[in-house]
C-alpha cells in the first residue's frame, strides 16, 4: 500500500468543466461512520496521507471537515489534502476545519476568463470566467493566513497550451503547481457513443504542445507536469463507494483501472479488505515516485494564529 491514498468523495460539482473525467453519473456520497471505516483500514495497512477530490468537495464541507478530523486526530496521518475549484471555500469552514488540513489544491486551468468561460471553468452565474480567477486568488491568500500550504492544478489543453501564465503563477507563490495534459478516458469524456456525459476529444493537444507549455514555464521551481503516460496507473485512488479504480485512480470504496482508456472499479475495501481490493489495480509504485508523488506535504502553522 503506497503512503497517498485519493477519495473522490462523490461526483457532483458546480462547474462544467468539458474535460472533467469524473463526472455526474451519480449523486451517491457514502455515510461518513462507513467513510471512517474505510479509512481506519486503509491506515492499518500503511496510509500515510489521505486526499480528496471530487467533484466538488466543498458542496459537502462539514462532512470533509469531519474526515479530515478524525484523519489528523484519530488515525494520526501525517497530512489531509483536498482539490477545489476555489468557489466554496469559506472562512467558516476554515477557522472550523483548517487546523486538520495541510494542503489544499486549488484548480486553476487559465488566468484568462475568456478561456475558462470556453471550458466551462466556472459555475453558471459566472459566464465570463471572471468570478473563476477572483476566487482562486481570495483562496490562496486564506490558505495562507492559516497555514495551509496552497497547489494550483492546471488542465492544458488545445486552448491554453500557448498561455504564458509565469507572472501569475509567481504571484500566487504555490508550493507545487501541478500540470496536466488532458487527458480523455471512456465512459466520462469521449462523447455520447461511450456512455460519456462529456466530449473533450475537441481538446487534446499533441506531446509536443505540452512540451511546449512546459518549456515556456521552467523558471518555476513549483513546476510539477504530467502527460498521460505519467498520469495512467501512477495514482492509487478511490471512488466514492471507496472502490480502488484500477490503473489510474483509487478511492475509499472501489479501486478504479484506466488502462484500457476508460476506468473501472473494482471491489469495495469496506466488503473485501484493503489488499483484496488492490488486486489488479494495475498501481505501479515506481512511476508513482518517479511522478513526484512522494513530497513534503506537511503544513506549517502560521504565527499569526493562535491555536
Amino acid at each position: 500500500m503506497p503512503a497517498l491514498n485519493h477519495f473522490r468523495l462523490h461526483r457532483r460539482c458546480n462547474y462544467e468543466c468539458e474535460f472533467c473525467f469524473h463526472t455526474t453519473k451519480s449523486t451517491f456520497i457514502l455515510p461518513l461512520d462507513q467513510g471512517k471505516a474505510g479509512l481506519r483500514l486503509l491506515t492499518q495497512t500503511g496510509m500515510k496521507k489521505l486526499n480528496i477530490s471530487g467533484g466538488e468537495p466543498f458542496l459537502n464541507p462539514r462532512y470533509i471537515g469531519e474526515i479530515f478530523k478524525f484523519c489528523k486526530e484519530d488515525l494520526q496521518l501525517e497530512a489531509c489534502s483536498v482539490v477545489c475549484n476555489g468557489s466554496k471555500v469559506t472562512e467558516k469552514w476554515m477557522d472550523e476545519y483548517g487546523r486538520y488540513l495541510d494542503v489544499m489544491a486549488i484548480s486553476c486551468d487559465s488566468f484568462v476568463p475568456e478561456t475558462n468561460a470556453k471550458q466551462g471553468r466556472g459555475d453558471k452565474v459566472d459566464v465570463e470566467g471572471e468570478g473563476h480567477i477572483s476566487n482562486v486568488r481570495d483562496v490562496v491568500a486564506l490558505c495562507k493566513r492559516h497555514g495551509i500550504k496552497v497547489k494550483i492544478n492546471s488542465v492544458i489543453t488545445i486552448n491554453n497550451w500557448d498561455e504564458d501564465m509565469n507572472e501569475p503563477i509567481a504571484e500566487l507563490a504555490p508550493f507545487r503547481w501541478k500540470v496536466f495534459q488532458v487527458l480523455l478516458l471512456d465512459g466520462e469524456n469521449t462523447g455520447s457513443a461511450t456512455g460519456s456525459i462529456r466530449d473533450a476529444r475537441h481538446l487534446t493537444i499533441t506531446t509536443e504542445q505540452f512540451k511546449a507549455f512546459v518549456d515556456r514555464h521552467r523558471s518555476q521551481a513549483c513546476l510539477v507536469p504530467e502527460d498521460n503516460d505519467a498520469m495512467r496507473d501512477s495514482y492509487l485512488q478511490m471512488d466514492e463507494k471507496m472502490r480502488h479504480v484500477f490503473g489510474f485512480y483509487i478511492a475509499v470504496e472501489i479501486f478504479m483501472n484506466c488502462r484500457d482508456g476508460g476506468k473501472t472499479a473494482g471491489a469495495s475495501i469496506l466488503d473485501v479488505g484493503v489488499q483484496e481490493a488492490l488486486k489488479g489495480s494495475g498501481f505501479d509504485p515506481e512511476m508513482f515516485v518517479e511522478r513526484g508523488g512522494v513530497y513534503d506535504w506537511k503544513r506549517e502553522k502560521p504565527a499569526e494564529l493562535d491555536w
